[in-house]
């Protein structure tokens, strides 16, 4: 076909796997802390309150005392040799190992952050320079909430607006009860029940948790997170109870519950000592299974009276979940 003068060039058929996390700091430092929680924290998704009063509340007090907190946290639990937090580290292993796994030169994987570096627009804009003509988005929620695979939604929509050329966009809102997840969960429960030499009087579930107002709008993210633990329960077939519970409240408002650093704190005075805590709806370890859970968490159990506690890493870059990927992923390639 003959083209007109300076005609741009015709990009070749590629796909782009894009799967995106929550986001993580660059550093450890209070600048790139705060830089970090002051995109997050003024998502109008994660805090759905009057817009005008939450910037004041955000910049005056949340911004400034906030900052020296969290990165204290993340000192907890930095990788200093790779120089990166866990949540990045696992993220970047898990797009190495999928594109591995898919095998083809037409299907190129790559991974964003919502918040912080990279960039959601960034990496679209990479794919399809690329020649990504489709573009298939993996949010690494199990269990689709507004405030995590809606955010996602919506910035991977403001950058196909200033698109001239737009991709074909498919976007995996949830697998919540997808077998291979389900398995992939179970498989990780039984592989320490099979290494350690104590039973378990209980299996502590814990999910981020919501506000409990935006579970009254409509969200369904509790129920997908019940869904999750009943599906773990059957598959396993042992005597162990798993129980939900639900962490990392923030502000004021009533959060779903029950709050796992409150039914840590209670469990040994109901007589369960020994316990095992799971984390299914974090894709990586991170702050809040790391920090929050094996060392807080950990540290207030045996406070009141608990004698064995240990968390069940998530499930990272394993082969049960990059196998989970791979299926997600080609139930949605276009052939």
């Amino acid at each position: 076909m003959n083209l007109p003068n300076k005609h741009p060039s015709m990009p070749s058929k590629k796909t782009g796997i894009l799967i995106v996390n929550l986001g993580t700091p660059d550093s450890t430092s209070w600048l790139d802390i705060r830089k970090y929680l002051n995109e997050f924290l003024s998502d109008k998704r994660v805090i759905e309150v009057n817009p005008f009063l939450w910037k004041i509340i955000l910049n005056l007090f949340i911004l400034t005392f906030r900052p020296a907190k969290t990165a204290k946290a993340y000192k907890e639990i930095w990788m200093k040799k790779e120089n990166m937090s866990p949540l990045r580290y696992f993220t970047i292993e898990q797009t190495r190992k999928l594109q591995k796994r898919l095998k083809s030169k037409t299907i190129l994987v790559d991974y964003a952050m919502r918040y912080g570096n990279p960039a959601i627009k960034q990496k679209m804009q990479k794919m399809q320079e690329q020649g990504c003509q489709n573009i298939i988005v993996l949010p690494l929620y199990p269990q689709y909430a507004a405030a995590t695979t809606a955010t996602v939604c919506d910035e991977v929509y403001r950058t196909l607006m200033k698109m001239r050329w737009q991709p074909n966009l498919q976007i995996i809102p949830h697998y919540e009860s997808e077998p291979l997840y389900i398995r992939a969960l179970t498989n990780s429960v039984i592989k320490i029940l099979e290494r350690i030499k104590w039973k378990p009087d209980v299996i502590v579930a814990s999910y981020h948790g919501i506000p409990l107002k935006y579970f009254e709008k409509g969200d369904p993210y509790h129920c997908y997170c019940q869904k999750t633990t009943r599906l773990m329960t059957e598959n396993l077939k042992i005597k162990i109870p798993i129980i939900t519970t639900f962490q990392s409240r923030f502000g004021p408002d009533k959060w779903l519950e029950p709050y796992t650093d409150k039914t840590l704190e209670n469990l040994p005075k109901e007589g369960k000592k020994n316990i095992l805590v799971i984390c299914p709806g974090f894709a990586s370890d991170c702050v809040e299974t790391l920090e929050e859970i094996s060392i807080q968490g950990k540290e207030s159990f045996l406070e009141n009276g608990g004698k064995k506690f240990l968390m069940i890493p998530c499930l990272n870059d394993n082969n049960d979940h990059i196998k989970l990927f791979e299926h997600l992923i080609k139930k949605h390639l276009i052939v």
